[in-house]
């Protein structure tokens, strides 16, 4: 989903986040700024709706072990397009999603389900707040939203759900949007990606009659104890959202007042 009446076969959680309200009420301009899921299976119909937005700048979180075995981006026109891989090879769950989503043998990740895929989700969303990789990719991703020539600006990861979903929670939170709002935008991903789940998780069994369905339905949702495991960790290494953005991810002042300036109305 792109807009209310705009979807995208290919991208079906994609959606643009415009009209959220932000800092002094004022709400987020349509078409500025994209979240979506790897742009690789977008139909032939997918394209002109992509195109009709004019990306500037494509944000690929994407490591290059995950877009390697993943069609590439079909994208209209010539946008920039900027590698910022947030992975860290210490946590399978990031191939575990990619091979999921692929259709490729999962019997390699059995000892991730064993101990328990939820809990290893929370792991990387704590990671997220305090990983070396994950801040620098965050923290140049911002950046990169604060400069208009990179407007409408989309950026993504493998699935768009949880290195997409805690970028866009910093980006709106630098926005001003109340964090129920972010909370909303952040779980509207299983709703959006329901059918897909459902087919993914025929297929798999039908290759894998013992597969461990929980664990595959784990990496496949967005959930809010995933959210909520990296706002523990904002509070406990910073005291405060603002403190993370400033102190782990360098957003200076003048950086929110570029972006809030670039995409409130």
């Amino acid at each position: 989903m792109i807009g209310r009446d705009r979807t995208m076969v290919g991208a079906p959680n994609a959606r643009d986040l415009g009209g959220m309200i932000g800092f002094d009420g004022r709400r987020v301009r349509a078409g500025r700024l994209l979240r979506t899921p790897a742009l690789g299976r977008l139909t032939d119909e997918d394209l002109p709706l992509l195109a009709g937005l004019g990306p500037a700048c494509v944000v690929d979180l994407r490591a290059a072990s995950e877009m390697a075995v993943a069609p590439p981006d079909r994208l209209p026109g010539q946008p920039q397009v900027v590698h910022l891989p947030v992975h860290d090879p210490a946590h399978p769950v990031f191939t575990y999603v990619s091979a999921v989503l692929l259709g490729h043998d999962l019997t390699g990740y059995v000892d991730l389900a064993r101990e328990g895929t939820p809990a290893a989700m929370e792991a990387i969303y704590r990671w997220f707040v305090t990983g070396e990789a994950a801040r620098a990719g965050f923290s140049a991703a911002v950046r990169l939203a604060t400069e208009e020539e990179n407007l409408p600006l989309i950026y993504h990861c493998s699935a768009g759900k949880d290195r997409t979903g805690w970028l866009t929670v910093v980006l709106l939170h630098a926005l001003g949007v109340d964090e129920a709002a972010v909370r909303a935008d952040y779980l509207a991903n299983n709703g959006l990606t329901s059918s897909l789940r459902e087919v993914i998780v025929e297929a798999i069994r039908r290759r894998q009659p013992d597969m461990d369905e929980a664990a595959v339905r784990a990496v496949l949702e967005v959930r809010e104890e995933y959210l909520d495991a990296a706002y523990a960790q904002v509070r406990q290494v910073h005291g405060s959202f603002g403190a993370y953005l400033r102190d782990g991810l360098g957003v200076t002042g003048e950086m929110i007042a570029a972006l809030r300036a670039n995409l409130l109305e």
